[in-house]
């Protein structure tokens, strides 16, 4: 999948070519489609890909995909998922006579990772498949899935939504992608889905707590909490002030139930663009969120859902990345927890947000509640 994007895009595999083989791709301008209506529809059929992970036959793969739990490593898996979305929409917006394509096909969000099993063996055959399923002007929806040979068969292991945007051969504007046409009332009905999540997220962003209060439920919820953790036994109910708390029993306070990760962006990491590959960004988020919850659970964490990655602007090589796990929620013995992803940039000092991810961890024991002391 990897060798095949670099021959889509020309990418370079050398460091110091990296900026001649962007100049190159600077050429590819005049390919681009004015209008959306230029481009050739596309069925859904036409971008399916089929991918296999050869962990059974090819024993010697099996060492990067390893943790030390003897299954396999799910922040390899997230990068295997980055790699095959974006293929899948460069198969979708393929010119027939041009080898290498004008577009930069990049992530901008993971909508809903769920996974069904519990452990993914490291010792068989790993199955990929997905097509592009919804189509904007100048964004895809990638339905991907994942199974696993058992005894002769395919299990399903998780579903993945992904959405790509198709930019300029420079990575700087937006750029037409073919559009897609539903054929059967099952796809039609996988299409509405995609124009929903689309106006989900839309919902979303304007709901933002530094845009909107909370609502009336949300607010009875917090003022719960709060009480929850007010001490009464102060002398006498009338010096009992907002800043005596306490802390219920089996509880954590949210600000001790944070881990911080640092990563030096190498040219190693940089995808077809000579950014760092969005892949790795989650992969490293992944790590930290699944330590946090470990260390905050005391015994050995699950991943259950991956939900919201916002891709918000790009991380140059040389970049320092700062990563702050910290669990927002518990119930019985789930974890949630959240990682937030800035880039430090040493010249000028600023710190930018480049994603927030969210993770959804299952505990083999149950968990202590985390509780917030500030409204924050």
């Amino acid at each position: 999948v990897r060798s095949r994007l670099r021959d889509i895009v020309g990418a370079s595999t050398n460091w110091r070519d990296h900026l001649k083989a962007m100049q190159e791709r600077k050429a590819l301008h005049t390919l681009l489609a004015k209008q959306q209506e230029d481009l050739p529809p596309r069925r859904m059929k036409d971008s399916y890909l089929e991918v296999i992970l050869p962990l059974g036959s090819q024993p010697e793969i099996r060492e990067k995909y390893l943790n030390v739990h003897n299954s396999v490593r799910f922040g390899r898996i997230l990068e295997d998922l980055d790699s095959l979305g974006v293929l899948i929409c460069y198969t979708h917006t393929k010119q027939e006579m041009q080898p290498r394509s004008p577009l930069s096909i990049v992530t901008a969000l993971v909508d809903k990772i769920n996974l069904c099993k519990k452990v993914i063996h490291p010792d068989c055959d790993i199955k990929f498949t997905g097509n592009v399923s919804w189509v904007g002007r100048t964004s895809m929806e990638v339905k991907m899935h994942m199974l696993q040979l058992h005894d002769g068969d395919y299990s399903p292991v998780l579903d993945a939504t992904f959405v790509m945007v198709a930019r300029d051969p420079e990575n700087k504007r937006p750029a037409f992608v073919n559009p897609l046409v539903p054929e059967t009332p099952e796809e039609e009905e996988i299409f509405k889905q995609g124009e929903l999540n689309k106006l989900k997220r839309i919902d979303f962003s304007t709901a933002s707590l530094l845009k909107m209060a909370p609502t009336a439920e949300e607010r009875n919820v917090i003022h719960d909490i709060f009480l929850n953790t007010l001490d009464t036994r102060q002398e006498g109910e009338g010096t009992v002030s907002f800043r005596s708390r306490k802390l219920p029993p089996n509880s954590v306070w949210m600000e001790d139930a944070k881990l911080k990760g640092l990563q030096i962006c190498h040219p190693q990491e940089r995808n077809i663009f000579n950014r760092i590959f969005g892949g790795f960004l989650m992969r490293k988020a992944f790590e930290l969120g699944w330590a946090t919850a470990c260390s905050y659970g005391g015994s050995r964490p699950f991943i259950v859902s991956v939900d919201d990655i916002m891709f918000q602007r790009p991380v140059e090589v040389g970049s320092l990345l700062l990563l702050s796990g910290q669990v927002c929620y518990t119930e019985k013995n789930y974890i949630q927890v959240r990682v937030h992803s800035e880039v430090y940039d040493a010249d000028t000092r600023e710190h930018q947000t480049t994603n927030i991810f969210h993770f959804t961890f299952m505990s083999e024991n149950e968990v202590p509640r985390v509780v917030p002391k500030t409204y924050g």
